[in-house]
């Protein structure tokens, strides 16, 4: 039995450009403090509750190696703490984590961890989880520019006026794309995986895959943004979806303003909710993956959909182009990676 395999480069394919090629090379992250991630939790803290909410900046430090620290320190099990997103390591971040400790409230002073300061303290009553957060604040700086800087301006209007592809970054499909690798395994029986977090980083992998893959797709028809018949849109915030069967006038315009989002799937046991030209498009697209979109429906996940626009809001850059340099800020939703909009604005190295 075989599975495909990503044939790109160290193990992943190479997506399509929306906005073309870029004409641009950089090195991104020559320092950690070229990639700073700010957490925006969307809540305020309680003030009262059983757990204790750190608000904490890392630099170059794992998340969830740090949760085991705090875990460590406060003399609870690593399940009591929470965290809302798992932050780049190779950065300098700021997010919060949750520690259930009712009635008990550790010297936090003496923490003592390498590149990581408490900064704030509060009480909280409930347990964070994974994805209850509004999104992220980024600031990157791209050192060494070569090629065709004074086409940058140009370029990023595009992308603040459009948007890019919601493309599910590289780090989801782990080194040299390790994780697809052991999907592949595990789909065609020759990898068991009892580790369940593993296992859940493995089925991601291949979700994630599959649906860049019919994302790639419709970049390179040209019509992400283009509603078709059969279209799955997602409605504003509240994330509601509605099937169009036939596109209209109107609809167009809602989804030129971003008010409405087309979609793509997330594989999974179910019937799909596209129909006519789109279920066919993405039938055709992922036509080779057959056996891995079986492979996800066996382990019980269920079929969802994903937008396939990111609009990066509060977009900023400043280009210098006597020292070869590029900072961009901007805020993305939970879920979005950074480097997803990065690639449609320069071809990077990581240093």
């Amino acid at each position: 039995m075989t599975f495909p395999r990503p044939e790109h480069g160290p193990g992943l394919p190479h997506w399509a450009c929306a906005h073309g090629t870029p004409t641009v090379r950089g090195v991104l992250r020559s320092t950690v403090d070229d990639f700073v991630v700010d957490e925006d939790l969307g809540q305020a803290p309680d003030g009262r509750g059983d757990h204790i909410l750190l608000h904490v900046r890392k630099r170059d430090t794992n998340t969830e190696w740090l949760a085991r620290e705090l875990a460590a320190f406060a003399g609870i099990g690593v399940a009591d703490v929470g965290f809302a997103g798992l932050k780049d390591r190779h950065a300098v971040t700021t997010q919060w984590f949750s520690l259930h400790l009712p009635g008990t409230e550790p010297d936090w002073g003496r923490f003592d961890c390498a590149g990581v300061e408490i900064l704030d303290v509060q009480r909280h009553r409930r347990k964070l989880r994974r994805g209850e957060l509004r999104g992220n604040r980024f600031r990157l700086v791209v050192r060494q520019l070569d090629g065709d800087v004074a086409g940058l301006a140009a370029r990023l209007q595009r992308v603040q006026a459009q948007g890019v592809p919601n493309y599910f970054g590289e780090q989801r499909f782990g080194i040299g794309g390790g994780n697809l690798a052991a999907a592949a395994a595990m789909f065609a029986g020759e990898r068991r995986e009892p580790d369940r977090h593993r296992r859940g980083l493995y089925l991601s992998a291949a979700r994630s895959l599959l649906f860049n893959t019919v994302l790639s797709a419709r970049v390179a028809a040209g019509n992400w943004q283009t509603p078709l018949a059969g279209e799955v849109v997602q409605v504003g915030e509240t994330q509601s979806l509605v099937t169009c069967d036939a596109p209209t006038p109107a609809i167009v315009a809602r989804i030129a303003r971003g008010e409405l989002q087309l979609t793509g799937p997330l594989w999974g046991r179910g019937q799909s909710l596209s129909a006519g030209a789109v279920r066919e498009l993405e039938q055709a697209a992922l036509a080779e993956y057959a056996l891995w979109c079986r492979g996800l429906e066996a382990a019980g996940l269920q079929q969802e959909r994903r937008g396939l626009c990111l609009r990066p809001q509060a977009l900023e850059w400043a280009l210098d182009e006597m020292h070869g340099r590029l900072t961009l800020t901007f805020h993305l939703p939970a879920g979005a990676y950074a480097t997803t909009v990065l690639r449609e604005v320069v071809a990077n190295t990581e240093a």
